[in-house]
């Protein structure tokens, strides 16, 4: 039994992958309970493992005094013919107790506390490992369905892959191979949960990372992408080295290394741009492949107002304003995407709008449209001192803020008088068919003959 003991201890550290010395704790603490159980919680035990003889072995602690006064105390005259002939007042002796006594519920209630204790220090084992692989893809093996969460096992533990985690239409069945991207690892009280990914836009940056050598070695960056799952992603690179092209790079021979990445994700399509500091043209590089004719930046609110070719519009915005929704993620900004058409026919209704303020001219009305206002009420709304264009001064500035306003009350009058006409009109209308209608009633009842 002794050396089964040493056996056992061995067996589980390699089988766990836990250090001896946790197992062998965990055994000591599990004698420890036992032993209170069967000698009571007042005497104070120790449990040590002799790993020369393989045994676990219970010490009761007695406190050396005068007059004892309970049971972990002895006597100065006991403890020098029993125990020690050299003790002394304060001494602690330590006086072995026999295993055999113990009981069976002590036994069993002791070996359900080694299981708990080797669980807990294996969870811990396992948290270690994983902690510092956050954001690494792995592989497993899909066990079973919970919920529509898929359990996946890893080897030594099992992680999770949530449902809104899991790329949408995939399907997988029980004993398939799964790759995903360690995204949370997090040990409680409720145990150890290992979160996986595969709809994360790191997933897809690891995913190249481990295709294209270029990317691994740090000459290609990744600056930005965006995806949605399933569906499509949009991926903005730059090379460090002038003599490598980042897309090239990352599409490979023949387009080898993206359709890697391609086929992991189950035919989601990618696009590769060449990321550059000039926002504007990265905004026309996120929306290919459609053609950006004009592109119209707005500091203050980040945003983009992009002229595109008529046959392009429907490109641009893509499947369900897909195409357009990839570039506002890759790039930040606000993208309001017309077609010329369009925007020529707003241009023209700004123009005029702008024109029929009395005074203001073409020369001006072009300045203020330039100047990014579209209407006279927008002019209106401007307070005085706020406008400062190249080309119109202070004072002119202050004229046209004026004048807008007053043009902007004059039609609101106008719209206002106007409106109360309509309303006059249908009253008359309204008087003349209840005196028409009353009238021919009247003469209906005189026509009708009398009756005695």
């Amino acid at each position: 039994m002794q050396l089964d003991l040493n056996r056992v201890i061995e067996q589980v550290s390699k089988e766990k992958g836990i250090d001896k010395s946790i197992v062998i704790k965990a055994v000591e603490e599990m004698m420890h309970s036992a032993a209170k159980r069967t000698f009571g919680p007042d005497r104070r035990i120790e449990s040590r493992f002799n790993q020369e003889i393989g045994e676990i072995e219970l010490f009761e602690i007695k406190t050396v005094v005068e007059n004892p006064a309970n049971m972990g105390e002895v006597s100065l005259s006991e403890a020098h013919s029993k125990y020690d002939p050299d003790a002394e007042i304060g001494d602690e002796i330590l006086l072995k107790l026999d295993t055999a006594t113990m009981g069976r519920i002590a036994a069993q209630a002791a070996k359900q506390n080694l299981i708990q204790h080797i669980r807990d220090a294996e969870r811990k084992q396992i948290y270690s490992e994983f902690k510092d692989r956050k954001n690494e893809i792995v592989s497993g093996i899909v066990q079973r369905f919970e919920r529509k969460n898929m359990i996946v096992n890893l080897g030594r533990t099992e992680a999770i892959l949530p449902e809104k985690e899991q790329i949408p239409h995939e399907r997988y069945r029980q004993g398939d191979r799964i790759r995903a991207l360690i995204a949370e690892v997090d040990l409680s009280d409720k145990g150890l949960a290992i979160i996986l990914s595969r709809t994360s836009n790191d997933f897809l940056r690891k995913l190249f990372e481990q295709e294209v050598p270029e990317i691994y070695e740090g000459i290609v960056e990744i600056r930005q992408c965006a995806r949605e799952p399933g569906g499509r992603a949009k991926v903005a690179v730059y090379s460090n080295d002038s003599d490598v092209d980042p897309v090239g790079a990352c599409v490979g021979m023949k387009g080898t290394r993206v359709q890697s990445v391609v086929q992991e994700l189950r035919g989601e399509k990618i696009d590769i741009v060449p990321w550059t500091e000039d926002q504007a043209e990265l905004v026309c590089r996120a929306l290919a492949p459609a053609k950006v004719s004009k592109v119209i930046i707005d500091e203050d609110e980040h945003s983009m107002e992009v002229i595109v070719p008529d046959d392009q519009l429907s490109l641009a915005i893509g499947k369900r304003g897909q195409n357009v929704r990839l570039a506002h993620r890759l790039t930040g900004w606000k993208l309001d995407v017309r077609s010329e058409a369009e925007a020529e026919e707003e241009a023209r209704a700004a123009r005029a709008s702008l024109n029929a303020i009395p005074g203001v001219g073409d020369i001006n009305a072009e300045l203020l449209y330039q100047w990014g206002f579209r209407s006279a009420e927008q002019l209106a709304e401007t307070e005085e001192g706020a406008l400062e264009i190249d080309g119109i001064s202070p004072e002119r500035a202050r004229q046209l803020i004026a004048a807008a306003q007053a043009h902007v009350a004059n039609k609101k009058r106008l719209a206002q008088e106007a409106a109360a006409a309509a309303q006059s009109v249908v009253a008359e209308d309204q008087t003349e068919k209840r005196d028409t209608v009353a009238s021919q009633s009247g003469e209906a009842e005189k026509g009708r003959p009398a009756q005695s």
